[in-house]
């Protein structure tokens, strides 16, 4: 049974339109693919805004002493989804910014691969780079997402998001 519940961590249930619909529509949204940036940048092209942040999180080959060779990120998808709807409201409430995307990805990834992506527009720069910092930070926080490091000399750990 463990075996099938982590399989259902590691894959999303929605189509692919339907993971950038939402991500469009409430913020955030979970992804087991390669993240489209392009795609997600068109989708917060607003002429009112002066300002485009944008963080793109990649897999390391280390964490601390450890050299790693790859990861896999398990997460929450319902549950992922409603908390970064609420993360992307409340940057909207505390920033003066017009819109922000972020998306998560989960399942395997390699060294290199985007494992989160943040985008956030606003009128002005300082906004923009202030939400940017601050949803990651809640994200990583937040979010019900998980990894597993996979070393080269040592066993496999369970980290969480901010580890």
């Amino acid at each position: 049974m463990t075996h099938s519940v982590h399989n259902h961590s590691i894959t999303i249930k929605r189509s692919i339109d339907e993971v950038y619909a939402i991500a469009e529509r409430d913020g955030f949204a979970l992804l087991d693919i390669a993240i489209d940036e392009d795609r997600l940048k068109k989708t917060l092209d607003d002429d009112r805004c002066g300002a485009f942040v944008c963080f793109e999180g990649r897999v390391r080959n280390h964490n601390n002493a450890s050299s790693v060779e790859r990861l896999t990120y398990y997460g929450y998808e319902d549950l992922a989804i409603n908390q970064g709807r609420a993360i992307i409201l409340e940057a909207k409430q505390r920033f003066e910014i017009t819109h922000a995307i972020a998306i998560h990805r989960i399942g395997a990834l390699e060294i290199g691969d985007v494992a989160v992506w943040v985008g956030v527009v606003s009128a002005h720069r300082y906004p923009a780079f202030d939400a940017c910092r601050w949803i990651l930070d809640t994200i990583k926080a937040d979010i019900p997402v998980w990894k597993q490091e996979y070393y080269e000399d040592e066993p496999s750990k369970w980290l969480s998001n901010n580890g």
